[in-house]
């Protein structure tokens, strides 16, 4: 699957080297694990459907009463259509809009270091914030330079709105999008990622290598390739589950990656001499 860089190709034809940047999108049809390049900072406002997010170390799922907040990075996002779309609204702003803001309004604030990490915010969805999108729709269409003066004006306010009614957690996290210490190590994004339906390709994603990078790093670190260090760590944790009588293999095989019962049975039998079934009966 290609890689989709943004907000660059949301404006395709339409070149827009502004740091603040809105845009409408609407798709019809679900859309699973698409892999995000995203080059700024936005807040998903979204309007209808549900938006799930793979980051390399935590996984988050809004509806259409949430918004989020993400930060600049890689990630796997999945599209699901609510009564008839997939619609948000995108506003984009850079590293020197944030640093403009707390430049000007940290006064306001606790000085605290932020102490969690995290690759987004979670924003309910209220009233202020419903006026906020409504309003935000009527700077499509008008002259740039207006244009780009109304969402300098929208940016503070949502901002000081956000900071208001989240307090020191929001300041925080604003303070996390500047510093280099939100890049997690090689090794963390393994671990969590350990035990899902993640690809090779896609964990190599998460951790910004191309998948040739990805394999070289791991193989340095791990001393064996990552194909057969997940399959084995992630059948011995169906394993467990099995003996456990916790699931079944029908329940499971997806979550660890395989996309039929049948491939799943046979790396099981493979590496462990019997099969799933049989597993309680060894």
């Amino acid at each position: 699957m290609d890689i989709i860089n943004l907000p660059e190709n949301l404006f395709e034809g339409n070149l827009n080297s502004s740091e603040l940047q809105i845009a409408n999108y609407e798709v019809y049809k679900n859309a699973s694990k698409n892999k995000i390049n995203l080059n700024k900072n936005v807040i998903s406002f979204l309007l209808e459907g549900q938006k799930d997010i793979h980051f390399s170390n935590d996984i988050v799922s809004i509806n259409d009463t949430q918004s989020l907040l993400i930060s600049s990075g890689n990630f796997l996002m999945t599209e699901l259509v609510g009564t008839s779309s997939y619609r948000c609204l995108l506003f984009f702003f850079s590293q020197k809009n944030i640093s403009d803001f707390l430049l000007k309004h940290s006064p306001q604030f606790n000085q605290n270091k932020p102490t969690i990490i995290a690759p987004y915010f979670l924003i309910e969805k209220d009233n202020f914030i419903v006026h906020c999108i409504n309003s935000l729709k009527h700077s499509f269409g008008l002259h740039k330079t207006i244009s780009q003066k109304i969402l300098e004006l929208k940016f503070e306010e949502i901002m000081l709105y956000l900071a208001n009614k989240y307090g020191q957690p929001f300041f925080a996290y604003l303070n996390s999008l500047l510093t280099s210490e939100r890049e997690l190590s090689f090794k963390k994004v393994i671990e969590k990622n350990l035990y899902t339906n993640l690809n090779i390709e896609d964990v190599a994603f998460l951790c910004n290598m191309s998948a040739s990078t990805f394999k070289r790093k791991f193989i340095s670190i791990y001393q064996e390739s990552p194909g057969k260090w997940f399959q084995q760590k992630r059948l011995n944790k169906a394993r467990e589950l099995l003996l456990n009588n916790k699931v079944t293999p029908s329940e499971i095989y997806m979550e660890f990656g395989y996309d039929s019962l049948s491939n799943f049975s046979t790396a099981f039998k493979n590496e462990f001499g019997y099969s799933p079934k049989q597993t309680n009966t060894v």
